[in-house]
């Protein structure tokens, strides 16, 4: 007890301090009237500032017509017999959910069929809907939950909706508004992850408790199926299906990277023998396991990143022996996998360049073939209907070859292709490279130029480079017609780093820089810029960073700990008070990440990076965008807020400006999103020319 109370005491002696010693802890006030006050003023200079520049007009109007454009590829899911789309174009900036026959689909203006008009509820509701998907029961597939944020940010309302109908279902599931997780186990059975009142929520603010909910039932009434500890990070519960078979899964996120599983079997609750990091999933009636950290089980030691086989039944009586269906080596990784009816299709990386590799099993044996496809670019693969056909979609990009959208059938190379995506920008005179810059520790790390193939290696190029470095995400190719408008067409060079902390080189290439070895993202970032001005690409007069949530972290440190090897930075939504981004928002769940600030053996080397702390007088500083949302209920808006705030009063170079609408990942309408990037684009072709 007596340990309590000193902890207790020590804990509201800190808050003390850190309101006394931080000036600017009351902006963390998300929706305070104070702080709203200063945001709205902040965005009134940057917006009259930003959009009187010559070249925001023409910016905007490019990067609008490309979002808006009809010519872009709807992307489909097969729901039934017909295939669904949700698109925004001028006409409907919230968005229509369609639906079209593939036949239909594969006409170059297929006729359309409205399912749900997004700006016609919102008008009708008065609600400022966002969104956020639908999930339709199997096998009928006739009700479905649709998920619509208010405004943008994670935490939404989920209705059911009757599909054959058009419309939502007057006396159907409701879940209010919450950061949920709701998942069909039947047509008349949910299970529910949701805020079910005090103490339902985990200390990362998500759902702590799972029920399984019958029609007809008063939520509080729904059985609950799992209690997690406040400690982890969330419970949930879904259904699986594959090849006609279903698993009723529960899960309980232990720590942002690793969770325990149990599986329903014959009525009854078992839970999955395995060590937390490793990832389980289905196919058929095999048992799929991905361990995230080197595993020793049944004599053999599996590398982290590898993707093991084993039928279910087997597994669950003890059998160890495993068919691997992908091993890690220097340079390759598993980047996804998907499922078909018979076959199991590896997107791996080389060298952070896609290639597939399909299994499938016969007379009892795992046998694999390289499927034929362009080797330089990025890949994509997702079943048509993964219990009863082999079709798959096939998705092929890169920065200078629009998106292609193809169907596939497993067992065969042959593509039909769909749609493709039209050139928004003259692609010809560009080519891409793909360099390796040497980091402080002598990694190689790889990064990507999109340059002028005439380009004059004088330090001189416009240049923008973009970075992440975390949660095992990968930086892989893509084609962006806003890019090409906005930044290559004007002469600009782009620049993508694929830093450690990601997952280009699978589960190794992330834990390379997870918490106290965090530092050598930042040396691998640091090193591509040094890399390009030795190449003569652009030196640090001509070099601009952009990147978002931990990108925007990365962009802090950069800021603060390598000003001299930058001139303009954008940092979107960020976090960057290191010190108390456990406390706001989802901030708990990124300790497995980051650390534990609140812990002297964590925060001592988090306080070497953390930019907030980090901010010196005196120092010339690049000039510096911060971009946030008032409404992005991830990563807190405080964290940009102070930032900029502090670095304004030493008198830096700093612009700021928090949308209103829209939450951690975009904005909610076209319009909106085209006035942001065009101001972020703005500000880089000001700063540098």
């Amino acid at each position: 007890m007596k340990t309590r109370l000193l902890a207790t005491a020590a804990m509201m002696l800190a808050a003390h301090s850190q309101a006394a010693t931080d000036p600017y802890l009351w902006l963390e006030d998300i929706q305070g009237k104070q702080a709203l006050e200063w945001v709205h003023q902040q965005n009134a200079i940057t917006v009259k500032e930003t959009q009187g520049w010559k070249t925001f007009p023409s910016l905007k109007r490019d990067i609008l017509s490309v979002l808006d454009s009809s010519a872009r590829i709807p992307g489909i899911e097969k729901i039934g017999e017909r295939y669904y789309n949700f698109w925004r174009d001028s006409q409907h900036p919230r968005g229509i959910w369609r639906s079209t026959t593939l036949d239909e689909y594969r006409k170059a203006d297929p006729a359309w069929e409205t399912v749900l008009d997004l700006d016609a509820l919102a008008k009708q509701e008065k609600e400022n809907w966002v969104w956020q998907g639908a999930d339709c029961v199997k096998p009928q597939q006739d009700r479905c939950l649709i998920r619509l944020s208010r405004g943008g940010g994670d935490a939404a309302v989920v209705r059911e909706f009757d599909l054959p109908a058009k419309r939502f279902v007057a006396d159907g599931f409701v879940v209010p508004e919450a950061k949920s997780e709701v998942n069909w186990r039947d047509r008349d059975t949910l299970y529910v992850a949701t805020d079910f009142g005090k103490g339902s929520l985990t200390d990362s603010g998500y759902p702590r408790i799972v029920k399984q909910w019958q029609r007809g039932q008063p939520l509080d009434k729904a059985a609950i199926l799992l209690e997690g500890k406040p400690s982890d990070i969330s419970v949930g519960a879904y259904r699986v299906h594959s090849a006609g078979r279903h698993y009723d899964v529960l899960s309980q996120g232990t720590t942002f990277f690793s969770n325990d599983i149990l599986l329903q079997r014959d009525g009854k609750w078992q839970k999955l023998d395995k060590p937390g990091h490793v990832e389980a999933s289905f196919h058929a009636d095999w048992l799929l396991l991905k361990p995230r950290q080197d595993w020793t089980v049944g004599g053999h030691d599996w590398k982290a990143g590898s993707l093991l086989a084993i039928k279910l039944d087997d597994y669950l009586q003890g059998k160890r022996d495993f068919t691997a269906l992908f091993q890690p080596t220097a340079s390759t990784s598993l980047a996804d996998s998907a499922d078909t009816r018979d076959a199991v299709i590896l997107t791996l990386l080389d060298d952070v360049k896609s290639r597939l590799v399909e299994w499938t099993v016969q007379d009892g044996k795992w046998r694999s073939r390289a499927v034929a496809a362009p080797g330089y670019g990025s890949i994509e693969v997702r079943p048509v209907d993964s219990d009863n056909s082999d079709d798959y979609f096939f998705t092929f990009a890169d920065f200078l070859t629009p998106t292609t959208l193809s169907l596939a059938h497993a067992g065969s190379d042959a593509r039909e292709s769909l749609k493709q995506q039209p050139a928004f920008f003259d692609a010809s005179p560009y080519r891409i490279q793909q360099f390796f810059a040497r980091s402080d520790d002598g990694t190689r790390v790889p990064y990507f130029v999109v340059a002028r193939k005439n380009i004059k290696l004088n330090g001189k190029n416009p240049t923008l480079l973009y970075g992440y470095g975390g949660f095992e995400v990968s930086m892989t190719p893509y084609y962006s017609g806003t890019l090409g408008k906005a930044w290559l067409e004007r002469g600009g060079v782009y620049v993508l780093g694929n830093i450690r902390g990601g997952g280009e080189y699978g589960p190794a290439w992330h834990e390379a820089a997870l918490k106290h070895k965090r530092q050598k993202a930042y040396d691998d970032f640091s090193s591509i810029a040094k890399d390009l001005a030795r190449r003569g690409i652009a030196n640090a007069r001509h070099l601009a960073i952009k990147g978002g949530s931990n990108g925007g972290l990365l962009m802090g440190v950069m800021l603060t700990k390598y000003p001299q090897l930058f001139h303009a930075i954008v940092c979107q939504v960020p976090l960057l008070d290191m010190k108390r981004y456990n406390k706001l928002l989802a901030g708990a769940s990124w300790m497995d990440e980051y650390g534990n600030p609140d812990l002297p053996e964590d925060w001592a080397y988090i306080k070497r990076y953390s930019p907030y702390q980090n901010i010196r007088p005196g120092t010339h500083y690049p000039a510096t965008l911060f971009a946030t949302s008032t409404l992005d209920d991830r990563v807190h808006p405080g964290h940009a807020r102070k930032m900029y705030a502090a670095m304004k009063a030493i008198g830096a170079n700093v612009h700021y400006y928090e949308r209103t609408e829209g939450g951690h990942g975009s904005a909610a309408n076209h319009e909106e999103e085209a006035r942001i990037a065009a101001m972020e684009y703005a500000f880089l072709w000001h700063q540098l020319r």
